[in-house]
């Protein structure tokens, strides 16, 4: 595990795929916004739809694009959001709307309803899995010829949306579609401490997950670093060779790829 002794300035150096250094947070967040912001407006140029798969996780660049969205009056009609994944009751229901950690509530809430009413694209546009109809994803992608670019984290397990590692094959987990999953207790624990203030007990133990084919079939992918622990996880996923026991490590042969780090997650971890 050699990767986690590179030092901040040659992280990236020989690496499988390319990383984006920054300073702060704000600036991976806005840069993850303006990118956004600048798909639409291309593709919007030239009439033409924009599909997006996104994440609750990083959160940071909603606020920025909501902002730079309404500032710039950029017209959402032709945009499809795909959110990555949901959690789920131990029946294997969506959890409620309502409870804080509905990813659910929170693109209503925090995205959708900040949004002017005249440029927020219609609500068959903002698409959710649906642990009922899992299928519905990937025929929704076809249909909308494609995924422009995926955007999201990595999990501390370097889990992709809820892609947990497994251990079979890199054919057969490139190949897993949108289910139902049950959360490692590596990302309930972490995501216990930032959601729920380490009330573990409290975190839903299932969740409804888009799947590496829908995540790796889109024509880009770009996912934000920024957290203390992010130092150990963004080396492994540049420098491990790829293993559906670390599933971030499956971007490494993506053809137009990237990871925005801040300056912290480019830290050494040790």
């Amino acid at each position: 595990m050699d990767y986690f002794k590179i030092e901040k300035e040659d992280l990236g150096k020989d690496s499988a795929l390319p990383i984006l250094k920054l300073g702060d947070s704000g600036e991976v967040f806005y840069e993850i916004a303006l990118r956004m912001v600048e798909e639409i407006e291309k593709n919007n140029k030239s009439n033409k739809k924009t599909v997006f798969i996104v994440p609750v996780g990083p959160v940071g660049q909603y606020p920025i694009f909501v902002r730079l969205v309404n500032s710039r009056k950029i017209d959402l009609k032709n945009t499809w959001f795909i959110n990555m994944d949901e959690y789920l009751t131990n029946d294997k229901q969506y959890i409620d709307i309502n409870s804080k950690l509905s990813f659910r509530g929170f693109m209503k809430r925090e995205v959708y309803d900040k949004i002017d009413k005249d440029l927020v694209m219609d609500k068959s546009h903002r698409i959710f899995p649906d642990p009922k109809a899992p299928d519905k994803i990937l025929e929704k992608i076809n249909e909308l010829g494609g995924v422009d670019i995926c955007f999201g984290g990595i999990g501390i397990t370097g889990h992709m949306a809820f892609n947990e590692p497994e251990d079979i094959s890199i054919d057969e987990f490139k190949n897993k579609t949108t289910r139902v999953i049950e959360i490692a207790k590596e990302t309930r624990c972490a995501n216990a401490i930032g959601d729920l203030n380490g009330a573990i007990s409290a975190m839903p133990k299932y969740a409804i997950t888009v799947g590496m084919k829908e995540i790796l079939g889109s024509r880009k992918i770009i996912l934000g670093v920024f957290r203390d622990w992010h130092r150990a996880v963004v080396r492994e996923t540049l420098y491990r060779e790829v293993t559906s026991n670390f599933p971030a490590t499956f971007i490494q042969k993506h053809p137009d790829a990237l990871i925005i780090a801040n300056d912290n997650a480019s830290k050494r971890p040790f």
